[in-house]
């Protein structure tokens, strides 16, 4: 038998993304992957492990609400930003832990999203998130302090010379 949605838990994925940097009309999230919208790729590992699911979209998105559906879609009138993207959704959480995730991140899996939630449940940890290092750290944001506690994360485009050194980057999955 597969493991159950974790009791409490909330998703809430970023996906009012325009894409442009794909240079398409086409929302990012709704860019096919293997035959299926990239969103559709983190919705299914998010569906086996979280009880509630919140998609956060852009205005004039109803080809990514049906993607989304059945779970709640949120409308990010304006877009200013990451933060304001998911305080869209703040009506929506549940009372337990709560993620957030990016739609362009259709290979994250099941099993990294539940090693999400034990390190959450572990005492003492506020705030887990999910980290990488990859050879070529690039633009990705950068995550400063250690592996046991994070200070900040900085985006490649505002990071010092020495903050571009971390090798340690931002996977864009944050649980709290």
């Amino acid at each position: 038998a597969l493991p159950a949605p974790v009791p409490g838990t909330t998703a809430v994925v970023l996906a009012a993304g325009m894409g442009t940097r794909m240079k398409s009309a086409l929302p990012k999230a709704l860019h096919p992957i293997a035959g299926r919208p990239m969103l559709r790729h983190l919705l299914a590992a998010c569906e086996a492990v979280f009880e509630r699911i919140v998609v956060v979209v852009g205005p004039d998105m109803p080809a990514l609400e049906r993607v989304a559906a059945p779970h709640a879609c949120v409308v990010q009138r304006e877009r200013l930003g990451t933060a304001h993207a998911a305080l869209q959704a703040v009506g929506l959480f549940g009372a337990g832990d709560v993620a957030v995730l990016y739609a362009d991140n259709p290979l994250m899996s099941e099993a990294t999203l539940r090693g999400l939630l034990a390190r959450r449940a572990e005492a003492g940890v506020g705030l887990a998130l999910v980290a990488m290092r990859p050879e070529v750290p690039g633009r990705y944001g950068r995550v400063l302090g250690s592996e046991d506690e994070v200070l900040r994360i900085v985006e490649a485009k505002d990071a010092t010379p020495d903050e571009l050194a971390v090798g340690l980057c931002n996977a864009g999955v944050l649980c709290g």
